[in-house]
């Protein structure tokens, strides 16, 4: 069974037999909000929401090549693996998906925070108040059995980017904390400079 998370809720993450899990999905979606517009009113962008992983070890982002993004879609260390840009968010289900091998992960990376943001929000006049429907889902990557999922449900007008979620290594155990925290930044370094 999915455990529907609340904000700030924090799960243990375990195969649905209490193993222990070695492989996760990490799918996040959204969908874009029906924008009210007259006849003649000019065709709006679609807004690129972009997911991002940052590596981190002992807690925090030490390099630019801990940056999982659409631009790098492979961390160095082949554990974390960003499964491509979606510019739409059409359709249904995850609109992106990041794979994380957890038993392949070096020792010293203990976290993995992951971040979205409106692609070029700022000229496009976008904000995740334009968006419905956004989640963060924890699958088992071996069954895909989903182990946890977390909706954003709260009013996000004006924010441009959002930190959704994180694993965390806790006393030898993988656990799931759902953050839902919006922030104003522009692009994934902004959203990045916040954990260095």
């Amino acid at each position: 069974m999915s455990v529907n998370l609340q904000k700030g809720q924090k799960v243990d993450l375990r195969k649905s037999d209490g193993g222990t899990l070695r492989q996760v999905m990490v799918g996040l979606g959204w969908d874009e909000a029906k924008q009210k517009g007259g006849f003649f009113a000019p065709k709006p962008h679609a807004i690129d929401c972009d997911a991002s992983a940052f590596v981190c070890a002992n807690g925090k982002l030490a390099d630019n090549d801990d940056v999982v993004y659409f631009g790098r879609l492979k961390h160095k260390s082949g554990a974390v693996v960003h499964l491509g840009d979606n510019l739409t968010g059409a359709g249904e289900g995850d609109d992106e998906q990041i794979l994380v091998d957890l038993t392949s992960l070096p020792g010293q990376y203990d976290k993995i925070i992951f971040v979205v943001n409106i692609y070029r929000a700022s000229e496009r006049k976008q904000h995740f108040g334009m968006i419905e429907n956004a989640f963060i889902r924890i699958c088992d990557g071996e069954t895909n059995q989903e182990l946890c999922k977390y909706n954003l449900s709260e009013n996000y007008d004006g924010m441009t980017a959002m930190v959704f979620g994180e694993l965390y290594l806790y006393k030898g155990q993988w656990k799931f904390n759902a953050i839902g925290q919006a922030t104003r930044d522009d692009n994934v370094s902004e959203l990045a400079a916040r954990f260095r």
